[in-house]
This record gives C-alpha cells, sequence and structure tokens, in this order.
C-alpha cells in the first residue's frame, strides 16, 4: 500500500484522471433508481484524498474546471437569464433561493449560540453546506483565522451529497410529470383555406390572427408551392403548411382557416424540396434568421438544436451546429450549402479568441473590489465569470466576435470542467474532512447536515408543495441556492428539460453575493 500511496502522490495528474474515472464507474452504480451520477467523483475524491494527501493537484486546476463550467453554462442560457430576472416567475424564484439560504444562515448562528461553537466554525458550516468557496474566502478574511476552513470541509459533503439526495427522495415520493414538449419537435400541418374572412389577405394578417405559436412556411395555390412571405396574398382554397410545436395550436388554426389537406404539399416537390444543411459559416451563426440574405425562393422551415426543434422566427439567432430546415427549389441546394457552411465540423468548432477573451473579462470582473459602505469591499470571485458569460451569451455576437459556441462542443466543455473541479476541489479536502471528522466525532457532521437541511428543505416545500412549481424548475431552484454542479448535473439527469440549467443560471450568480454578504455582515453582529 506504500508503494501505491508514493506512486499517487508522484504523479497528481495521474491520480486526478484516474479518481475522475473511478467517479464515474462508481456512479453509474444504480441502486433502486438511484445513482449518484458524477456527484460521485467528489466522494471517491475524498477517498483518494485521505488516502495519498499529497496527491491533490495545484488548486488552479480546479479553478480552472470551475470557470470552464461557469463560462459554458452562461453563454449558453444568457438570453433565459435576463427573460427570467424581467419576469414574475424569476423574481419568485429568486426568493424562494433566497428564504433558503437565510434560513440555513440562521440555523448556523442558532447552532453556534447553542453548542458555543467557534464563530469560524459556524460560518465554515454555512459556507460548506452552500458549497461556496468565495463564502469560504470571505469568511477567513473577516475572521483572520483559517477556522471556518474546519466547518467547510465537514459541511461541503453533505452540501453536495444532500441536495441530491432530496431531490431523489423528492423524485421517486411525488412521481412529478415533466413537461418535455420543448424538446418533442415541430408538428405540421397542411390547411386548405375555406374561410371567406381570410380571403384576400395577406399572409402577415393571417397569422396575426393564429395562434401565436403557429408559423406558416408554405402556401400552394394554383398547383404551384411557393415559400411564405408576409406579403403574400392568399386566395380561397388555397393550402399553406403550418408548422407548431402545439398540435392543440395548429389544431385551433386549421378550425379559424379551414380544413385539413394532407398531402397537398408535401407530395409535389416540383417547386419546392426540403434541404437540411449545418450552420457553420461565421457569416451566418450569431446574426437574426431575419437579417441573412437567402437566395431568392427559399426560406427556412425550422432550426434544430441540439434535440429541440424551434421555429424559425425572424429574431431568432443560428449557433454553430444548428440544423437548418430549409424549403426551396432543388437546384438552389448547392447555392445553399455554400451559404450556411453545411459542415459537421461545426458541431465542435467555436472561436476560442472568444472563449479567451471572455474568460479573461470575467476573471477581471471577479476580482474587482467593489465597496460596501459599513462592511468593507465585496469581491465576485469566480461568479464574475459567470455573469461576465450571462451578458455575452445575451449578446451572441459582437461586431465580429460570435460568443456562443456549438451546443455538442458546449457540454463537452461544460462536463469535462465540472469533473475536474469535483477531483481537485476533493482530493484537496480529504485529509483536512477525515482529520475534522476524528477529532470532533459526529458533531460536525450532524451540524452540517442540520445546515444543509435548512438551506435545502424550505425551498423545496415551498417550490412544490405550497406554489407547486414543475418538478425540474425546483430542482434548478436548489442546484442554483445550494451551487455545486454535481446537483445540476443529477437534476439534469432526472429531468430532460432544460429548466434546471436556466434555474442554476438565473439563481446562483444572486445566491453566491448573498453568501459573501452573509459572512460579511455577521461577524460584525456577533
Amino acid at each position: 500500500m506504500d508503494a501505491l500511496k508514493t506512486l499517487l502522490e508522484q504523479q497528481p495528474l495521474m491520480t486526478l484522471f484516474l479518481t475522475i474515472a473511478a467517479g464515474y464507474f462508481v456512479g453509474e452504480i444504480n441502486v433502486k433508481g438511484f445513482s449518484l451520477g458524477v456527484g460521485a467523483v467528489l466522494f471517491v475524491a475524498l477517498a483518494a484524498g485521505w488516502f495519498a494527501p499529497k496527491a491533490a493537484p495545484a488548486p488552479m486546476i480546479g479553478t480552472l474546471g470551475l470557470s470552464l463550467f461557469l463560462y459554458t453554462v452562461g453563454v449558453q442560457y444568457g438570453k433565459q437569464f435576463f427573460l427570467g430576472l424581467t419576469s414574475a416567475a424569476g423574481r419568485r424564484a429568486n426568493l424562494l433561493a433566497l428564504v433558503g439560504v437565510l434560513c440555513a444562515g440562521a440555523v448556523s448562528i442558532a447552532t453556534q449560540k447553542i453548542m458555543q461553537l467557534d464563530p469560524g466554525y459556524a460560518l465554515g458550516l454555512f459556507s460548506g453546506s452552500g458549497t461556496s468557496t468565495a463564502a469560504l474566502q470571505a469568511a477567513i478574511a473577516v475572521l483572520g483565522n483559517d477556522n471556518a476552513a474546519v466547518g467547510y470541509s465537514v459541511s461541503y459533503p453533505f452540501g453536495v451529497a444532500g441536495p441530491i439526495l432530496l431531490l431523489y427522495l423528492a423524485f421517486a415520493i411525488l412521481s412529478p410529470k415533466i413537461d418535455t414538449a420543448s424538446g418533442a419537435g415541430l408538428d405540421i400541418l397542411e390547411i386548405a383555406l375555406r374561410n371567406p374572412d381570410f380571403r384576400g389577405k395577406t399572409l402577415s394578417e393571417a397569422l396575426a390572427a393564429l395562434p401565436a405559436d403557429v408559423q406558416i412556411v408554405a402556401v400552394r395555390s394554383a398547383h404551384h408551392n411557393a415559400p411564405a412571405s408576409p406579403e403574400l396574398v392568399l386566395a380561397e382554397n388555397d393550402v399553406v403548411l403550418a408548422v407548431s410545436p402545439n398540435q392543440d395550436a395548429l389544431a385551433e388554426a386549421r378550425t379559424r382557416l379551414g380544413e385539413a389537406a394532407p398531402g397537398r404539399v408535401l407530395r409535389d416537390r416540383g417547386d419546392l424540396d426540403y434541404l437540411r444543411v449545418f450552420a457553420s459559416r461565421a457569416n451566418v451563426v450569431g446574426r437574426p434568421l431575419g437579417e441573412l440574405a437567402l437566395p431568392d425562393g427559399s426560406i427556412v422551415a425550422h432550426v434544430r438544436r441540439g434535440d429541440a426543434d424551434i421555429l424559425p422566427r425572424p429574431e431568432l439567432m443560428l449557433e454553430y451546429g444548428d440544423r437548418v430546415g430549409l424549403l426551396t427549389k432543388r437546384a438552389m441546394f448547392p447555392t445553399l450549402r455554400t451559404f450556411f457552411g453545411d459542415s459537421i465540423k461545426g458541431t465542435a468548432e467555436f472561436s476560442y479568441i472568444s472563449v479567451g477573451l471572455g474568460m479573461a473579462l470575467g476573471f477581471l470582473a471577479g476580482a474587482l473590489q467593489i465597496p460596501l459602505p459599513g462592511f468593507g469591499k465585496l469581491a465576485l470571485g469566480l461568479c464574475g465569470v459567470l455573469i461576465v458569460a450571462l451578458v455575452l451569451g445575451k449578446l451572441r455576437r459582437s461586431g465580429s466576435i460570435n460568443w456562443t459556441m456549438p451546443l455538442p462542443a458546449n457540454l463537452v466543455m461544460r462536463n469535462l470542467g465540472l469533473t475536474i473541479f469535483l477531483a481537485q476541489v476533493g482530493m484537496a479536502s480529504g485529509p483536512k474532512f477525515a482529520a475534522t471528522v476524528s477529532q470532533t466525532g459526529l458533531l460536525m457532521l450532524g451540524l452540517g447536515a442540520l445546515v444543509l437541511l435548512a438551506l435545502a428543505v424550505p425551498i423545496l416545500i415551498l417550490g412544490l408543495l405550497v406554489y407547486r412549481l414543475p418538478y425540474d424548475e425546483v430542482a434548478g431552484i436548489v442546484a442554483g441556492a445550494c451551487g455545486n454542479p454535481a446537483i445540476l448535473a443529477f437534476a439534469n439527469k432526472l429531468t430532460p428539460t432544460d429548466r434546471p440549467d436556466i434555474g442554476y443560471a438565473m439563481i446562483f450568480p444572486a445566491m453566491t453575493i448573498v453568501k459573501i454578504l452573509f459572512v460579511d455582515i455577521v461577524p460584525k453582529l456577533m
């Protein structure tokens, strides 16, 4: 065993990747439907760090992994983040997360008073239950000692495993129905115009009278198919090709316009044929569809991004790797392939210039000292990377710089960063975790679990039972309030929607600031 320990400590990078492999192996073990997934990497890393204390890689490796994770989440969900902040649902989600964080803070203070704990231990329990390294750093700076690291090392594992277990139990008990309509694709319907009220109206006028999520992409008139255009005038017995993610909306459109006419448009490929291409050319990526100068007689029928089909609205911006469905003449196929690039390599290509600039701006934002009257200065740390990424994700493009990246490449970089972070932080925390448990026995473990329950349980109760929010939305709020990416990864495993990712991106920045402010303010009041 000594020889193995020596080998692991002499080869920290080898140990890091062995830990990742072993963690994923353990994470795939399924016990009655429950598995830890990527979260198991942390617990295997704790064991590896305890066994070979000197094997932990440099902290910068973990920082790099976490920053990659935060950046890729931000650029992917920037638009949804800012939409959420301006909505009632977004404000409610942040309020639920705030309730949980403040409850955890209150319990940590109560345990300090009742158990006569060192204030550093109490603030460490709070920081660890919320898996906030930034809050730990703030606590150490305010108190002037490392006592907070003791409480942090004990409660951090609970801050990861606890929410995962609670989310699983809530899922198993409530058996929620997850609405996956956003990823189910688009339905099409050919409708013959029978309603005289639409005769002589332009297509834009007709669309205004239809459900909002219905779009017309082609019109058949006088035995010829033509791409839809706003100024096209409809006539009786014309047939329109309508698309929508909602079957009920298509049924409503059919009722208003006339009757179904299956095959009238799709069987005739003489005037319009279907072509699907990859968006891989820099000139089309990051630009709204409405700004693209498509060849005459061509129209975008739908866009498929990842596993979801998206309505081709004029404001929709293309991303690298999008699959664009077009209706056009067959003679235009080569021209359109050139126009969009149509290279499968585009699913893995992105601008390293944009990633480098974006990450650099994020680190700069995190290093800025924000003065708070009466409480000193606030530094956002790695939260600055996420905030900058969210802004860039909303902008999508600045001049010739495209800030987005293909979804497959984003997911690979995101998961790689996550696993490297969990492995490094676990290996570094293993020795201190083992030492703390051996010195304090079960007391600190129990207090760490208590603070974690105070953080996660109020969010679950209020979200699922009081407000009756969708499970995947509440899972995102819990992940954002607790902070650790492993919780988000587990929520994504349970729910095949993007709501957990959006909730995490919407909650995490604000709650990180709240946790930092809490550990800055509380010592001054004790």
